[in-house]
């Protein structure tokens, strides 16, 4: 009989042990279960077994519609975050973004688990009461999400050279701004990450945001030599596919979400995408949330047939996500799944810009606007000194009643339409800053006085056209208009319009 039992039990979890989120089923009651009971009613050994061997394959995760904002480490740790949570409590804000393991490689708080990060005294030591601070974002309800830099680490690069990405000559390679990488090819490195992502949800995190999941993309690349054994024949989008995959099931075990950030011009374009190694598509068949950062400040002057993207946020964020759109309908078609879109928004103003506009409270909400209307439920902003623009935000009863709006006009709509005609209301009256009030180039934005820009380097080879500012606390920083023309859907030979690549610190690159 109980040879019999197990061998239904084995046939049950192959049917049932794969689904994602849904509890394995109850065996069915038959005459030979029932029979394994006594008299009584007492259940024997026989059935204990069985009953403890169908317990779910991994915890259950609560989904949260997610309106959130970036905070630092130091800002986490520090008694000034007490006043953001008490903005967040009389906003529509509901879940917080926190370094765990920030852009210098250190984690902001002590990990008695974490046998690497310890070995190498990763622990930096922010917040010095984890469980304090979660203990009161819980009592808040506050959806929490660890941020997790991955494979620009120059702490780990430094410690585990063999880890790292190396030059010709065998030296540790570094970026144009001195600091030195991991090789995303190492499994080593793979573990490291997943110890951090666990510990973090050891400690009560409801999600691992992954950032920094690419290659280095300036000029100094064309110096590293990666070596076959490690390759393997894998090409940069291959890894970057294959690490998701293998992050998410370690860390979904967990029972917790895993979501990563990725460059908004990676989107449907595949010069970027071989850039970086971020396939926006593929990268969603593999995670709970993906998180374009999609800041009009990004864009250059002409991309989506808008003349200065930054000075207007509504429609640049709607048309990047209506690309978004039609990039997962390739899944959709396939008959598969793809990982919810949380884009991250602009709470910050880009006067390193020629042409730019000061953000407020009309300019974040038109972002949050186009999100909606593009179909989409959920956003973050981004604030790299974590001041936020509150008066742009909703009161928890006036989001409410924005929600069953939405959700009213969305029942409306024709069926398989989920995107809402552009809202012209939303649309704030800007325009560019006077002449006068530019900044010289390379003047620092106001948003933080360690960021930092670069004047546009003419580039020609596919894999170095994406110019980016590796400086954790750079907003952006320009990139060159590439020569090489793209293909569009009729045949036709264009050139791609100069783009702004925003190095964010903190969700972005």
């Amino acid at each position: 009989m109980k040879k019999w039992l197990l061998a239904a039990l084995v046939c049950t979890l192959a049917v049932t042990g794969c689904s994602k989120y849904k509890q394995v089923s109850d065996l069915p009651e038959t005459d030979e279960t029932t029979e394994t009971e006594s008299m009584s009613g007492e259940t024997t050994e026989e059935t204990l077994e069985v009953q403890q061997e169908t317990e779910p394959a991994e915890p259950q995760k609560e989904r949260v519609r997610v309106k959130g904002v970036y905070i630092s480490g130091y800002m986490a740790g520090s008694e000034g975050f007490q006043a953001i949570l008490d903005k967040i409590d009389q906003t529509e804000i509901n879940a917080v973004v926190i370094d765990v393991k920030n852009d210098d490689g250190r984690i902001t708080f002590s990990m008695d688990d974490a046998p690497t990060v310890n070995e190498i005294g990763a622990s930096e030591r922010y917040i010095r009461d984890i469980g304090a601070l979660m203990a009161d974002l819980k009592a808040r309800g506050i959806y929490t999400i660890a941020r997790v830099v991955a494979f620009r680490d120059p702490y780990l690069a430094e410690k585990k050279p063999e880890w790292s990405l190396k030059n010709a000559d065998g030296s540790l390679h570094r970026d144009n701004k001195g600091l030195a990488w991991v090789n995303p090819y190492r499994q080593e490195v793979w573990d490291y990450l997943v110890e951090v992502g666990t510990q973090a949800a050891k400690v009560g995190f409801d999600e691992i945001q992954f950032d920094y999941i690419r290659f280095a993309t300036d000029s100094t690349m064309k110096q590293v030599a990666f070596d076959e054994a490690d390759t393997k024949g894998r090409s940069k989008t291959d890894i970057i596919t294959e690490f998701i995959t293998y992050a998410y099931d370690k860390l979904s075990a967990e029972g917790i979400f895993v979501s990563a950030d990725v460059f908004g011009t990676i989107i449907g374009s595949k010069i970027d995408a071989d850039a970086v190694g971020q396939v926006y598509n593929d990268m969603a068949r593999h995670l709970d949330y993906i998180c374009p950062m999609i800041y009009p400040s990004h864009y250059g002057d002409g991309n989506f047939g808008i003349e200065h993207p930054d000075t207007q946020p509504y429609d640049t964020i709607h048309a990047a996500l209506m690309k978004s759109k039609q990039d997962l309908a390739i899944v959709t078609a396939a008959g598969e799944d793809h990982a919810i879109v949380r884009p991250w928004l602009q709470d910050f103003t880009a006067s390193y810009l020629q042409h730019y506009i000061k953000y407020g409270p009309a300019e974040v909400r038109a972002q949050i606007q186009a999100v909606y209307d593009a179909g989409y439920d959920e956003w973050i902003l981004w604030s790299a000194s974590n001041k936020y623009t509150w008066d742009g935000l909703l009161s928890p009863d006036e989001a409410s009643q924005e929600d069953q709006k939405i959700a009213e006009s969305r029942a409306a709509l024709p069926p398989e339409t989920t995107a809402a005609p552009p809202t012209e209301a939303a649309k704030p009256e800007t325009a560019p800053a006077p002449e006068e009030t530019l900044p010289q180039e390379g003047q620092p934005s106001e948003e933080t006085s360690m960021e930092e820009t670069k004047a546009p380097v003419d580039e020609t080879s596919a894999s170095e056209e994406l110019q980016t500012s590796e400086d954790p606390e750079t907003e952006a920083t320009d990139r060159a208009a590439s020569a090489q023309p793209e293909t569009t859907a009729q045949g036709e030979k264009r050139s791609k319009p100069n783009v702004v690549i925003v190095t964010t610190g903190g969700a972005g690159e």
